[in-house]
C-alpha cells in the first residue's frame, strides 16, 4: 500500500510539471510584442574631405596648453562635487554586480539550534519514546532536549539564463555609468574652459575701458581749453564729461562679471570664492587651434554620451530576456547535512544521528501572469525607447558638431572684418580729434566716433571669445576630453 501511494506522489508531481511546462510555452506563445531594432548609420562626412584626423581624440592637457587652465582642470577633476556624486554612483553599479552575481550561485548557511519537547505519555509518540532505549541503561528522559548543527544550501539552477541576463545586464548598466561619469568629465572640462576664455575676454573688456577712459580725459582737456579759448561753449564740455562719467560706469559692470565668472570657476573646481589665476598675455593674441574633426562614424566610439546610449540599449535588451525567462518553470535545489539529537555526546556516533535531505522542485507560475506580462511588455517598451534615445544620441552628436564647424568658419569671416573695423574707427578717433582742433568738426563727431570706436573694440572682442568658446564646443562635440 506504500508502495502504491509514493507512486501516485511521483505521478502528481510529474504531471505537474509536464502542465506547468505547457502554460508557461503557451503563455510566451502568446505574447504580442512590436520589435525594433536600432539604426547606428550616420553620413560618410561632414564637408568634402574624408580626413581621419580627429581633434577629439586628443586628451586634454595636450588639447589645452595654458598651464593655468591645467592647474583649474585638474583641481575640478578632484574636487568637483557633481563629478564625486557620480563615481559614488559608479560605486554602486559595481557593487550591485555582486548582489547579481550572488543571486544565480548557491547560497550556503550553516543552522546551530537547540530546544526541548515534552509529548503525552499516552500517545502514539509518547508510547514509543518510553518503550525505546536509546542509552545502555537508562530510558528515554520524559523531556527530551534537541540539539542540532548542519549545513543547509538553496540554489535556483538558472536553466533559462534568467539570473545571468540579470547579472549581464547590470554589468552593462555599470560601464553605462562610467561612461555617465567620463561624459559628466567632458562638459566640466567645457564649462571650465568656456569660463576661463570668458575671464580673459573680460580682462581685455576692462583693459579697453580703461584706455578709453585716459582718452576721454585728454579730449576732455582739449575741450576745456577750447572753451577757455571761446572756440566751443560750456555744453561740449559737460557732454564730454558725461561721456566719461559713463565710460568709467562701464568697468564697475565689467568688474561684477569678472567676479561672477571668477566664482563660477571656483564653483565648478569646489572651493570658496577666490581671486582666479589666469593668464596676463593680450587676449587679442589669442588664437583658436586648427580643428580636425575626423569622419562621423568616430562619434560612435569618442563621444561618451552615445556609448552610454549605447550600453543602455543593450542592457534592456537583456531585461527582456530576463522577462520572458519569468514565465518558464524555476528548479529549486534545496540541501542539508548535519548532525541532530537529544545528548550533544550522540554527535559522536554516525551514523544514527547524521541526517540529510536533497529537495528539488520545478515550479511554474499559474496565477500571477498577468503582472508578469505587464513586466514583460515593459521591458519591451523601455528597450524599445533605448533604441529611440540611441539613434537620438547619434543624431544630437552629428548634428552638434556640423553647428560648430559651420560657427568656426563663419566667426572667423566676422572676425576678420570686425578687426578692419576697429582699425578704421581707431583711425577717425585720431582724425576727429585733429578736425575737432581746427574746427573743421564739431564736437558731436569727435564723442560718437569714440563711443562707436570702444563698442566696435567690445564686439571684436566678443567675437573672439565666441571663437575660442566655439573651439572648446567642437572639442567637446567630437568628445573630447575625457580620456587621461
Amino acid at each position: 500500500m506504500k508502495t502504491i501511494n509514493m507512486k501516485r506522489q511521483k505521478t502528481v508531481r510529474t504531471w505537474g510539471m509536464i502542465v506547468g511546462l505547457a502554460l508557461s510555452a503557451t503563455a510566451c506563445k502568446g505574447l504580442q510584442v512590436v520589435s525594433k531594432n536600432e539604426n547606428s548609420t550616420v553620413p560618410t562626412q561632414y564637408v568634402a574631405t574624408q580626413d581621419t584626423l580627429n581633434s577629439g581624440q586628443l586628451k586634454w592637457k595636450e588639447f589645452f596648453t595654458d598651464p593655468h587652465l591645467q592647474s583649474l582642470i585638474d583641481t575640478a577633476l578632484s574636487n568637483n562635487q557633481e563629478l564625486n556624486i557620480t563615481l559614488r554612483e559608479v560605486e554602486i553599479a559595481l557593487n550591485e554586480i555582486q548582489a547579481r552575481k550572488g543571486e544565480y550561485l548557491p547560497s550556503v548557511g550553516v543552522n546551530v539550534g537547540s530546544g526541548a519537547e515534552k509529548v503525552g505519555r499516552y500517545t502514539s509518540q509518547g508510547a514509543n519514546d518510553a518503550n525505546t532505549d536509546i542509552s545502555p541503561g537508562r530510558a528515554t528522559p520524559e523531556v527530551l532536549p534537541d540539539f542540532m548543527i548542519g549545513a543547509r544550501m538553496n540554489w535556483e539552477v538558472d536553466i533559462w539564463h534568467k539570473l545571468r541576463n540579470a547579472k549581464e545586464a547590470q554589468v552593462k548598466r555599470y560601464l553605462s555609468t562610467v561612461e555617465g561619469k567620463n561624459f559628466l568629465v567632458t562638459r566640466l572640462i567645457s564649462e571650465i574652459s568656456r569660463s576661463y576664455y570668458e575671464l580673459l575676454a573680460l580682462d581685455k573688456q576692462l583693459q579697453l575701458v580703461k584706455q578709453n577712459i585716459e582718452i576721454q580725459n585728454n579730449a576732455l582737456e582739449i575741450v576745456r581749453l577750447e572753451k577757455q579759448a571761446a572756440k566751443v561753449t560750456e555744453l561740449a564740455v559737460r557732454k564730454f564729461e558725461a561721456e566719461v562719467y559713463h565710460t568709467t560706469s562701464l568697468q564697475y559692470g565689467i568688474q561684477q562679471k569678472i567676479i561672477e565668472t571668477e566664482n563660477r570657476i571656483n564653483f565648478l573646481v569646489g572651493r570658496f570664492p577666490q581671486p582666479v589665476v589666469r593668464s596676463t598675455d593680450d587676449f587679442s593674441n589669442l588664437f583658436p587651434l586648427d580643428m580636425k574633426e575626423g569622419i562621423p562614424s568616430q562619434l560612435l566610439e569618442n563621444r561618451t554620451d552615445i556609448r552610454q546610449a549605447e550600453l543602455e540599449l543593450q542592457a534592456s535588451k537583456l531585461d527582456v530576456k530576463v522577462a520572458k525567462a519569468q514565465f518558464y518553470p524555476s528548479l529549486n535545489i534545496r540541501a542539508g547535512v548535519g548532525m541532530r539529537a537529544f545528548n550533544p555526546s550522540f554527535f559522536v556516533q554516525a551514523p544514527e544521528s547524521m541526517m540529510f535531505s536533497l529537495v528539488g522542485d520545478l515550479a511554474a507560475p499559474l496565477i500571477n501572469r498577468k503582472a508578469l506580462k505587464t513586466t514583460y511588455y515593459n521591458a519591451n517598451a523601455k528597450q524599445i525607447q533605448a533604441v529611440y534615445h540611441y539613434e537620438q544620441s547619434i543624431l544630437t552628436g552629428y548634428i552638434e558638431v556640423a553647428n560648430q564647424l559651420s560657427k568656426i568658419g563663419n566667426l572667423k569671416q566676422s572676425y576678420d572684418l570686425q578687426a578692419q573695423q576697429v582699425d578704421a574707427l581707431n583711425q577717425s578717433v585720431d582724425i576727429s580729434l585733429s578736425l575737432f582742433a581746427s574746427a573743421k568738426a564739431d564736437y558731436m563727431e569727435v564723442l560718437l566716433t569714440q563711443r562707436d570706436a570702444l563698442e566696435s573694440k567690445f564686439d571684436l572682442v566678443e567675437t573672439k571669445m565666441e571663437q575660442m568658446n566655439a573651439m572648446v564646443d567642437l572639442y567637446k562635440a567630437l568628445g573630447g576630453g575625457w580620456r587621461n
